[in-house]
């Protein structure tokens, strides 16, 4: 089983907090998948880039020196994200797929379902006074499942 993980490194990710709560989350699932002998992937998105922080491979002990020099700024370009997640699902080779999307949802792209997920779990950082819901709609609309990131 490969777990990857799509990480929102944009700018409105370091508003409240948010960023070091997906990062605990992130280590949390990490650990999670170690005890499990899975396999885990990374990947960071912000501005116009998304960048492989981890390649696929067998899940290990983890702590935050790799995870803490991950930082925040630019745009939100969730669709490059999802395709890249959904291209580094396709040549894994494992039985199941996971995908992870750990964002705030402050994005106005929509994106089609990665395809190469078998399962797409959605957790929602957003926590903004007047939140817009994109996250929970892009789980609706993918079919997946939802967590808020208060509850996951």
């Amino acid at each position: 089983m490969l777990h990857c993980f799509l990480l929102d490194c944009s700018a409105s990710m370091r508003n409240d907090g948010n960023l070091a709560r997906a990062k605990g989350l992130l280590l949390a699932l990490m650990q999670e998948a170690y005890q499990r002998r899975d396999h885990v992937a990374l990947l960071c998105f912000a501005g116009d880039v998304v960048e492989l922080r981890l390649p696929p491979r067998r899940a290990s002990a983890w702590n935050d020196d790799w995870i803490t020099p991950i930082a925040a700024g630019g745009g939100t370009p969730l669709a490059l994200g999802v395709r890249r997640a959904d291209q580094l699902l396709a040549k894994s080779g494992t039985r199941q797929n996971w995908l992870w999307v750990l964002t705030d949802g402050r994005s106005s792209e929509s994106p089609e379902r990665p395809g190469a997920a078998d399962v797409v779990c959605v957790v929602d950082f957003e926590a903004a006074r007047l939140p817009l819901h994109r996250a929970r709609q892009l789980a609706e609309n993918w079919d997946a499942r939802y967590l808020a990131a208060d509850g996951a």
